[in-house]
């Protein structure tokens, strides 16, 4: 009923082979497992409204970008409308920023990058509330999606509070150092 959420959880860590669950059943069937990678930090929260889990369920893996499959020449044509430019945003969290941007510029290619599982339920929710075309996701470590994207195909990356470890022993952890920046590098156009 309305109110009412649904139990999205991981019966195990990731790596175990234990797939995620929707109310106690497989509803990843078909989808990666998700990797360990880089990521520190949790996954999932409170439990997903009902809204956010069928947004979760049936739009997300309409829109998520599969890194298995070779990365197409012009990111525009991961998109229905063929965009001129395309931009990544990095831990977006639950989408605010994004869902704005992308409703402000509908002629803009947006891929939001988000590992956290209500971010990317909140996200989803969001695109189907606002009819949004012009927005992909990936929902792991970021840095694999980073190195399968084709060179110079960004026009912008937008880093949202990448940096939650300030003690020094934490420097592995930190997403912002010079290997990224090399990446970015890489994929921002010339000018």
């Amino acid at each position: 009923g309305k109110g009412q959420g649904t139990e999205l959880s991981r019966k195990a860590p990731p790596g175990s082979g234990n797939p995620m669950t929707v109310n106690g059943k497989n509803e990843s069937a078909g989808r990666p497992e998700r990797a360990a990678g880089n990521f520190y930090g949790r996954r999932k929260a409170k439990t997903l409204k009902a809204a956010q889990a069928e947004a979760y369920e049936t739009v997300l893996p309409e829109l998520l970008i599969d890194i298995g499959r070779q990365a197409p020449d012009m990111l525009a044509d991961l998109f229905p409308h063929n965009p001129k430019t395309v931009v990544l945003e990095i831990g977006f969290g639950g989408g605010e920023h994004l869902l704005h941007r992308a409703g402000l510029h509908p002629e803009i290619g947006f891929i939001g990058c988000e590992p956290f599982v209500n971010g990317m339920a909140k996200a989803a929710s969001g695109v189907v509330e606002r009819k949004l075309t012009n927005i992909r996701f990936y929902d792991e470590d970021a840095t694999d999606l980073l190195d399968w994207l084709p060179s110079e195909s960004l026009s912008r990356i937008d880093l949202l509070y990448p940096d939650p470890w300030p003690k020094k022993r934490h420097w592995k952890r930190r997403f912002l150092n010079a290997d990224n920046v090399r990446r970015f590098h890489r994929l921002l156009e010339a000018g």
